[in-house]
């Protein structure tokens, strides 16, 4: 798409980012920066408008419990009625450490980055934003760095639980604190879907970088470190917009909701797409 061409005659632009398509995701990201570099205004209507209100999807009606409540889903897991379950976690479930989320009016992330003076909330995450000013994200990170102020929660270690039961399919988080992982949940059994702080790479010609000297440089100096390639700014391998999300999630979603026999979501309204696609997908 031209953005360019249309930008000619719009000082706005609406975007409908509702698609399962990477594609459709990707354009919307990359027309979200073009507009912050060209001062257009930028709105972005999603799918979902309401969170979703169903506790969990099976595919066999057997396993339904009569009356569904959380002393039911409980039950039926501890009887190991569901042994293939697939977790859809958001920035809730981490809010109990101390974790703001991203949209709750007053106390949500972006409802509190004043200090940063950015063009617009979301600029924190924005790879353009970060090329050109990096230490709004890495004043950010030096409080959010996996393990450092925060610890898992009781939510965390039931994710825990389901991998050592050996009944989870999987868990998608959209969080990026790393505390699935910091809970023991395994490597095989997480998705990470934007990235986490384990691995760092540059973020113009995504050579890797070493992530110990990353999180040193950010949590210890304050700056960000420069590539060794090209002297862009390095960053965690967390997923700004602009960016494409991790390959993991297009190569094992499809598989794992078809093959899920429940789905459970926690701490998400199911806002953001594709990752609240995933109950209908």
């Amino acid at each position: 798409m031209n953005f360019r061409t249309l930008a000619t005659s719009s000082t706005s632009f609406l975007c409908t980012c509702a698609s399962n398509n990477v594609a459709f995701i990707n354009t919307c990201t990359s027309l979200r920066s073009f507009c912050w570099q060209n001062k257009l205004r930028f709105y972005c209507k999603h799918s979902r408008s309401t969170p979703t209100t169903q506790l969990y999807q099976t595919r066999d009606a057997s396993s339904l419990p009569e009356k569904t409540t959380i002393e039911t889903i409980a039950e039926s897991l501890r009887s190991n009625a569901f042994t293939k379950v697939l977790v859809v976690s958001g920035a809730g479930v981490s809010v109990p450490a101390g974790i703001p989320d991203f949209r709750s009016p007053g106390s949500g992330l972006y409802d509190n980055l004043h200090k940063y003076d950015l063009p617009y909330p979301e600029a924190i995450f924005d790879v353009d934003f970060y090329n050109q000013n990096p230490q709004p994200f890495v004043t950010l990170a030096k409080e959010i760095w996996p393990g450092v102020n925060y610890r898992p929660t009781l939510t965390h270690c039931f994710f825990t639980l389901l991998d050592k039961k050996g009944i989870l399919r999987r868990v998608y988080t959209q969080n990026i604190d790393g505390l699935e992982a910091v809970a023991g949940v395994t490597e095989e059994k997480l998705v990470e879907c934007h990235g986490h702080f384990r691995s760092s790479a540059c973020s113009k010609c995504r050579t890797p970088f070493d992530a110990e000297v990353c999180q040193s440089t950010m949590i210890e100096q304050g700056e960000a470190p420069k590539c060794n390639s090209c002297g862009g700014s390095v960053k965690p391998d967390i997923v700004f917009f602009g960016e494409v999300m991790p390959s993991r999630f297009s190569d094992l979603v499809h598989y794992d909701v078809a093959s899920s026999d429940l789905v459970i979501v926690l701490g998400s309204s199911l806002m953001v797409a594709p990752v609240c696609n995933i109950p209908d997908w």
